[in-house]
């Protein structure tokens, strides 16, 4: 399936629930609404057409507006790649796990609830492994962190 057939086929199968950003990047990005996130990844997991099984990466993003959180899929079957993102706008940010669909996600969500708050509910072990287990410092991948200790460099601006 070419990256043009990847895009008609998500466009016809998920409709709105995945809105196609323009990235200019070859592999196909997704926005997917907060409350559309488990079903989606379910169900790009589960479609014997695209069978993503395969998460590469999950992480959290402070874009200084807003908290948002990418996944990052392949089908080892298909040889195919999808990107989605879902944008979180409260001040607390939260998202339901997708460890239940990628048990591999349950790595990448304690790190994202670690170090940008973002908490992942139901999912079954949200504990450190980063940051000391007494840390109280808040989250220190935030764009608003500050320490004592902390020197912030300059802000690229290239």
């Amino acid at each position: 399936m070419t990256h043009d057939e990847l895009r008609a086929y998500v466009a016809d199968k998920f409709g709105d629930k995945l809105t196609l950003l323009d990235t200019g990047r070859a592999e196909p990005m997704y926005e997917v609404k907060l409350s559309d996130l488990h079903d989606v990844a379910e169900s790009l997991r589960k479609d014997e057409t695209l069978q993503f099984d395969y998460l590469c990466n999950l992480g959290g993003t402070d874009t200084g507006e807003r908290l948002e959180v990418h996944y990052q899929l392949a089908s080892i079957y298909k040889n195919n790649r999808i990107d989605f993102k879902v944008m979180l706008t409260d001040d607390k940010p939260s998202v339901p796990t997708v460890q239940d669909i990628w048990p591999a996600a349950n790595w990448y969500e304690r790190e994202m609830w670690e170090l940008y708050g973002i908490n992942v509910e139901g999912h079954n072990n949200l504990t450190r492994f980063l940051l000391p287990d007494d840390w109280d410092q808040g989250h220190p991948m935030r764009k608003d962190w500050d320490a004592p200790d902390f020197i912030r460099l300059p802000e690229f601006k290239g």
